[in-house]
Parts: structure tokens; sequence; C-alpha cells
């Protein structure tokens, strides 16, 4: 698969753009993990316009994470555009629309998935900024606002008009949110449609190597785009790398081998922030990661985790974790 110039392979895995997720380390965490491409969090055109220092700091991207997308969210077609200029400037590979976030504070605002309730005035948006620069543009979008106005039929064909080299969408609406199952169906019949020549990138519940798989084989998508499975568990990268490589199960991978990851990811979130923010950043994989999933008697271990404040104390936590079946590890 091609966007631009980018030559993604054949069948290629992507890391989904999520907020307090992608962050630098992350990314290039994922990328040595399997990911083809990566996305960074959502940057605020609004807030990148006006110089606002943390969202700057989210356009930092490194050669080892390449390629890499940056991606962008926001309302106003002009301040999208002056906004797309400034991502230019940081070099990334290409530069993402954010048009299907579904929370309040993005969609209910207008922005994200909120654009789908204004059509007019998101292909504006896409038309100015891929008018505004020169790297590809791409956009991210849901079916539609609600199951009454389902939409991405006639919408993946007018993003193409605009100008957009790729097209991201994932299977739910926006009143959905993130309930129940990802649709595919509606991605396959955009995927078949003759008029369409992007690339189509199907996003929504892609939690296993063999569901991945199904999802090239049974929907004909020209990539995947891995999201919420991956945080705490950016090791499902791996598995479905080797099932799509190989045509096999990725062997289980030793319980020290993935705990040894973990504390990688606690290591590189605090090196990219500081002690204080990178702890409460990772808390979040920390949470969500199954690695612990069968260990009885686990809730006071992780209520202990997500509470501690500095690495070492963290480390010391999990020191006493058992392995499921075995002894506690040690250090």
């Amino acid at each position: 698969m091609k966007i631009g110039n980018i030559d993604l392979g054949a069948r290629p895995v992507l890391l989904a753009p999520m907020e307090d997720v992608t962050d630098p380390a992350f990314r290039l965490m994922c990328k040595q993990m399997g990911a083809d491409m990566v996305y960074t969090e959502f940057v605020s055109a609004d807030a990148l316009v006006r110089l606002v220092d943390r969202t700057a700091r989210k356009l930092r991207i490194s050669d080892e994470e390449r390629p890499v997308a940056i991606q962008l969210y926001g309302k106003d077609p002009a301040t999208m555009a002056e906004a797309a200029r400034i991502v230019e400037e940081a070099k990334p590979d290409l530069i993402d629309l954010n048009f299907g976030c579904p929370v309040k504070k993005v969609a209910g605002k207008g922005a994200g998935a909120g654009m789908l309730r204004n059509i007019p005035l998101l292909l504006q948006t896409a038309r100015a900024v891929v008018d505004a620069v020169r790297l590809p543009v791409t956009a991210k979008t849901r079916l539609g606002w609600d199951a009454e106005h389902v939409v991405i039929h006639d919408l993946a064909e007018q993003l193409q008009d605009c100008g957009i080299a790729a097209l991201t969408i994932h299977g739910r609406t926006r009143a959905q949110m993130y309930t129940g199952q990802a649709d595919w169906q509606p991605i396959a019949e955009v995927r078949r449609n003759p008029r369409l020549r992007i690339p189509v990138i199907g996003n929504g519940d892609i939690t296993t190597a063999q569901g991945a798989r199904d999802a090239f084989d049974r929907y004909g998508v020209d990539a995947v785009m891995v999201g919420r499975a991956s945080i705490g568990r950016p090791r499902v990268l791996r598995e479905i790398q080797h099932l799509l490589e190989t045509g096999e199960e990725l062997p289980p991978l030793p319980f020290r081998w993935m705990m040894d990851v973990l504390r990688r990811q606690v290591t590189d979130s605090v090196a990219h922030l500081d002690e204080r923010r990178g702890i409460l950043h990772i808390r979040r994989h920390l949470a969500a990661t199954p690695l612990f999933k069968g260990i009885p008697n686990f809730r006071d271990t992780r209520v202990a985790m997500l509470r501690a404040e500095t690495v070492d104390e963290l480390f010391r936590i999990m020191d006493t974790v058992p392995e499921p079946g075995g002894a506690p590890l040690q250090p």
C-alpha cells in the first residue's frame, strides 16, 4: 500500500492516534514491535496557531519512528490550514485529519466526529489543508454521526475529490462511541467502490492477530489500524505481524519478557516527560494491560501500582508480582 510516495508494503499494520497514549516513547516502542506507521496524539489546530507550548511539544518526532503522521483536529478551515503549515515544518511523513474523535470535549465543540454533522464544512476543511501543504494529507473518520446518518459511502468519494490521499474508517458511528461491536461491512463496501482509488484503512476492534488477518481477508482493506488493544499491550503488534508474515500464531511470550517490556514503558515515559508526569502517564497502560489477568488476589497489588509515585516504588511493587503459576519475579 502506498500513500503518496510512502510505501508501507503489503497488508500494513498502523498504530492509531490516541490522546494521552501515542507519545514519542510509546510510538517508538510500537514501531519496534512491528507497527508499519505510527500516529501522534491529537493536535489541536486552535492551540497550535496560538503557540500553546504543550501542543507544540506534540510535534516532536524522531527519524527512528518513521513513517510517522501528525494528526490535526479543529473546526475552522482557515485555522486548520494555518496549523497544517506549522505541522509541515516539523517534517512528518504525512498529515492526518481527525474527523472521528467522539469525545464530548472534541466532537461536542464541532471538531473530530462533530464534523460529521456538517459535511460541507468538513469537505471545505479537507480542501483547505490539502491546498495549504505539500505533504500527503489523509483523514480518519467514522461511519456517520448516528445510525440514521451513515454517510461514509458518499463521504469517501467526496474526500478523495478533495485530494485526501488515504482514508481510515472506524466502524462505528459517533453515537456509539466505543460501545457494541465495530461494523466492518460498510468499510468493505467503501473499499469495493470502483470509483475509489485511494487506500482504505480499517479500524475498530482489532484486538488479536486473527482479527487483523480476517480484516484483510474478509473485508479487503488496504491496511488495518490498531488502537486501544495496544494500550498496556504493544506486543499485539508483533503478534499480528508474525501471523501475517508466517501464517502461524506467535508462540506465547515469556512472562518475564512481557514484564521487561512494561518496565521499559515506565522508564521511557519518565525519560520523555519527568518522573511525576511519566508515572501518571503510564498508569493508563498499567490499568489496561492483560498481563496480570488470572493472577489470584491481584487487586491490592494493582491498586498499589496505580498509586505509586516514583519509579523505584513502582518497580519494587512489580518485583512482587508472581508469574502466573509460579513464584514472584526477582529484580
